[in-house]
């Protein structure tokens, strides 16, 4: 198989909206005929994107389980595509709506009946970075001296990813969004969310249900909440702004030379500025607003950063959800295919050095010590508790390999009866002969997945396709938090 298509799609249900696209990836190969054969993603064709809908809520707190379901099959209708041509994507509910109480059971749901292979995640951290990737963040950071920030604002968060010579290296989630005030088309206060109240008693600002706002006061407000954003992205102030910070916060000095603002509230920003109270509630909240804010201190320079528009706006999230999540591993893997797909796998990373390789004694320390990790973090399960990838083997003779084989294999038996699958992630090219070792010693008690050609790290969840073409597979690495330093010069 030299190129191939597969089918991805993307859903997001945000707090405002929801949106769903469709989207083809080639796989091609990108090694000669005299080497290993090692497969890429090397083009990616939007097929399908839906119209933005409003996300149906029951009350403030729960979701339309029934209306998102009715409108994906609308979606998929007009798509004109059949959940089993499906083979990657994700499905991502984002801002303040996953905190509302169904949000799990509809983020199962989805996961369940939007295809084969489906990743469903939540996390905000790889929402910023899946927007990052579908605005052309991360693209163009491989092009520009410096870190590039996007902010993708919608409803209820905003979520900034930075990146660097084309790799996110860090995040950082803001209680920033149009929906976290809702307001009449009269511009009476009916909602302020809890999350903002701690910030706004600090600016000494005061809204409250049943309030009734003037544009002035709305603009001021808007004002004030921009401003505490890019203050705490420009590092001037990190303090009072830093209350808005949803997680962990950016790490000192990690600063963005460009930005790009993308989401709702980013699209908005190319509108001219709401002259009347109704115009700035268009939406039942204060976007508006908030999106002229920022296009004024972007206008006023009062922020030294380069100001860049964004590829991808209002589905920056949703477009890389389903175009940019996906990795393949396939020169010399050791599958079964009836195992997968397999889904939400953690990763525990065994880096070895030279010198523990060339000692047994040392090598089986190291595994004992990795998998008592993977005991104290993970339930034991008849599934795989974990994924085992191992780091630093450059080169692995025949002898070294059936010694990692053995040792991996027999304290995988003894520390994981109950476990019915082994999954073993190589960083070089040995998965093959390595998953082959594993297996003659394990003889089906447990199955044996090892893959190659995928960098994961500590604390990465990964899920596993079904077979293209009986020999590869499509992989995504959910990168959950980033705690990792900046890179030098960076």
């Amino acid at each position: 198989m030299d190129e191939q298509w597969i089918q991805s799609v993307g859903i997001d249900v945000g707090t405002s909206t929801t949106k769903m696209i469709v989207s083809r990836l080639r796989l091609g190969r990108m090694s000669s005929t005299f080497s290993l054969p090692r497969y890429q993603i090397v083009e990616r064709q939007l097929l399908y994107a839906s119209p933005v809908h409003t996300t149906p809520l029951r009350g403030w707190d729960e979701i339309d389980a029934d209306g998102i379901g009715a409108i994906m099959q609308r979606e998929y209708e007009q798509a004109q595509i059949s959940l089993g041509e499906i083979k990657s994507g994700a499905v991502i509910i984002t801002g303040e709506t996953a905190s509302k109480k169904n949000a799990q059971h509809i983020l199962h749901l989805l996961a369940e009946k939007s295809g084969d292979f489906v990743v469903a995640t939540a996390g905000a951290d790889l929402e910023g970075v899946l927007a990052g990737k579908g605005a052309g963040a991360e693209k163009r950071s491989v092009a520009i001296q410096g870190r590039i920030a996007n902010v993708d604002i919608g409803g209820g968060t905003a979520n900034a990813a930075l990146f660097y010579r084309g790799k996110a290296v860090a995040t950082v989630t803001f209680h920033v969004g149009g929906r976290l005030v809702r307001l009449s088309e009269q511009g009476e206060v009916q909602y302020v969310s809890p999350h903002i109240q701690a910030w706004m008693q600090a600016k000494g600002v005061s809204i409250a249900a049943g309030e009734q706002l003037t544009n002035e006061r709305l603009r001021d407000f808007s004002t004030q909440m921009a401003r505490s954003m890019l203050d705490y992205l420009s590092g001037r102030e990190r303090s009072l702004s830093g209350l808005l910070v949803l997680g962990a916060p950016l790490p000192e000095g990690m600063t963005p030379d460009e930005l790009s603002i993308s989401g709702g509230v980013g699209q908005l920003m190319a509108s001219p500025e709401p002259k009347t109270i109704r115009e700035a509630c268009r939406y039942g909240d204060f976007g508006p607003m908030l999106a002229y804010a920022l296009k004024r201190e972007r206008e006023a320079g009062n922020y030294p950063v380069n100001w860049i528009d964004p590829e991808q706006t209002v589905r920056a999230t949703v477009i890389g959800a389903g175009m940019q999540s996906t990795e393949i591993s396939g020169s010399t893997v050791h599958i079964k295919p009836e195992l997968l797909p397999l889904r939400n796998v953690p990763i525990l990373k065994l880096e070895l050095t030279e010198k523990q390789l060339s000692d047994p004694q040392q090598l089986c320390g190291e595994i004992e010590n990795i998998y008592a990790l993977g005991q104290r973090l993970f339930e034991k399960t008849t599934g795989s508790p974990f994924a085992l990838a191992l780091s630093g083997i450059s080169y692995c003779s025949y002898a070294l390999l059936q010694t990692i084989a053995e040792k991996l294999s027999q304290q995988y038996k003894q520390k994981f009866a109950e476990s019915r699958i082994m999954i073993v992630i190589c960083e070089t090219d040995m998965a093959k002969a390595l998953g082959q070792a594993l297996a003659l010693r394990c003889q089906g008690l447990p199955e044996i997945i090892c893959i190659d050609q995928v960098r994961v790290e500590y604390g990465d969840y990964i899920d596993l396709g079904e077979p293209v073409s009986g020999s590869i597979i499509p992989v995504i690495v959910k990168t959950l938090a980033f705690d990792e330093a900046p890179q030098k010069g960076g």
